[in-house]
């Protein structure tokens, strides 16, 4: 297998003599004894007993340890595909007796092609938010196969929830006890890393909203609302893919639910999750509506400044209509117009013209609309 399919540390195999290992630690995963060390996930390989520790990414022979199980005979707990090739996909489908959706497959929006039970695996197909910090957020399907003791997860993005919870896994061996640990492990990360995103984006919006009622002698004022307005609708887009991500975990919360193989204690750690997702939704609710009222306010605002620009244009025009009048009497080329030839007609056409555009200003000026 290549480097992109990842083992998380299996559980414990049975010790003839349990004091040797007091602090539980796995046996053979782990780098240091119960020091707290990184734990090293195991690459997939041929049975040829080859160990690799992600930690250093060197490889070593597997020490037989004629107490312990075989680790070839082992089942792996979490096995994490990333932009897995063909041969990978047809050897986990072999190997675990299954189909792996294909990428097609996985962007299918039906619920039916998302969340299914076929003989026993659980398929589960979520949309999760990445690239949240980027001018371009995007959401990436991944699916998960639950097959007995083992989870898998199929993924052509390497989201941030998961690069975390890796991290995790390398220092606490016990995240990945089980298969259903790590499934409730993730998507607890996934719930998080929205709720910090949901967070980022009220606090951009609250600096969206100071810049947008500002004051045009505050410092912060922005007389180019096209920045303001991008920055909105990035907020919008955000907030649109993480409602979308939100609601596929509440519809693959509600497919666990009815699942008669989770144990109590996984059904409570479950509920608490899906608390976490009505909550985020509806913050997410809210972010929405805060967008919308920001672009209708900063359109608002675009709109008010237009008709101030086509004020001022208007009252230039009423205020030299009286002049142009003026103007076009006189130059009207008529025989008999006593005032050509008067010595002070030039004088008094030019005082008319003056007093005429002064006037409209003056009574513009009074009735405040200049």
């Amino acid at each position: 297998m290549d480097s992109n399919e990842f083992f998380a540390p299996a559980r414990p195999p049975v010790d003839d003599n349990p004091d040797d290992n007091p602090d539980g630690n796995v046996a053979g995963n782990s780098d240091e004894s119960a020091g707290g060390g990184s734990v090293a996930v195991v690459v997939a390989a041929e049975d040829d007993g080859v160990a690799v520790d992600r930690a250093t990414g060197d490889a070593a022979p597997a020490e037989p340890r004629p107490a312990k199980t075989p680790k070839s005979d082992r089942t792996p707990v979490w096995v994490d595909l990333l932009n897995p090739s063909s041969d990978e996909i047809h050897e986990i489908e072999k190997r675990f007796a299954i189909e792996v959706p294909t990428r097609e497959e996985m962007q299918e929006i039906e619920l039916s092609s998302r969340l299914y039970d076929e003989d026993g695996v659980l398929f589960m197909t979520v949309s999760v938010l990445n690239k949240a910090n980027t001018d371009e957020p995007e959401t990436t399907a991944i699916t998960f196969i639950l097959v007995k003791k083992t989870l898998i997860t199929l993924r052509y993005a390497d989201p941030i929830p998961f690069k975390t919870f890796i991290r995790r896994v390398n220092r606490t061996a016990a995240l990945a006890s089980s298969a259903e640990t790590v499934l409730f492990g993730l998507l607890e990360q996934i719930v998080d890393r929205l709720a910090d995103i949901m967070e980022q984006s009220t606090a951009d919006l609250e600096g969206l909203s100071n810049i947008v009622f500002s004051s045009p002698d505050d410092p912060e004022y922005e007389g180019d609302h096209r920045a303001v307005l991008r920055r909105i609708g990035r907020a919008g887009n955000l907030s649109g893919k993480a409602k979308d991500s939100l609601l596929n975990l509440h519809r693959l919360g509600l497919f666990l639910s009815t699942q008669p193989r989770l144990k109590k204690d996984t059904k409570t750690r479950l509920k608490t999750i899906s608390r976490d997702i009505v909550s985020i939704t509806e913050h997410a609710n809210f972010i929405a509506n805060k967008v919308t009222f920001l672009l209708d306010a900063t359109l608002g605002m675009i709109n008010l400044e237009q008709n101030n620009i086509i004020k001022i244009f208007s009252v230039a025009a009423a205020a030299f209509l009286p002049p142009t009048l003026i103007a076009s009497i006189y130059g009207m080329n008529f025989d008999v117009m006593p005032e050509l030839d008067w010595q002070f007609g030039y004088p008094l056409a030019i005082g008319l013209m003056v007093l005429s555009a002064v006037l409209p200003l003056w009574y513009f000026k009074r009735k405040g609309w200049l």
